[in-house]
């Protein structure tokens, strides 16, 4: 059975998928999502614009020391994404063998990141492979 809380959350589209908005005016895009484009204010015209979380490593880091839900995982590679629309996402990069390097191409992958306990809400985040 499907425990209300994760049903309630799966209903928002931006928490599974990387969708922003872009001004019509200007052409800016916004991950996530703004009220106002900060170029047009009042006359902005925001539409909803799913990204493609093609990018390139804008900076990274290695984590040796992580907080108790990741330390199965580490060292792990963070870091901040450019992506091709323009916004900047912070985000795991996973290297498969490849290091991580300042302008290196990424793609975004949708994975799991931990669990609450043996039963609890599982977290998901989106994730970037060097291609």
């Amino acid at each position: 059975m499907e425990r209300t809380t994760a049903r309630a959350w799966r209903k928002f589209g931006s928490r599974y998928n990387l969708i922003g908005n872009k001004c019509e005016n200007c052409g800016e895009v916004y991950f996530p999502p703004r009220v106002v484009c900060r170029n047009c204010g009042r006359n902005s015209k925001l539409v909803e614009k799913r990204l493609s979380g093609s990018g390139t490593i804008y900076s990274f880091t290695k984590i040796r020391s992580p907080p108790d839900n990741f330390s199965d995982i580490a060292p792990y590679t963070v870091g901040i994404i450019q992506l091709d629309e323009g916004p900047k996402v912070e985000g795991h990069i996973i290297e498969n063998g490849k290091q991580a390097e300042i302008g290196a191409r990424v793609k975004m992958m949708f994975r799991k990141m931990y669990a609450e306990g043996g039963e609890g809400m599982i977290h998901y985040h989106y994730k970037f492979v060097i291609e």
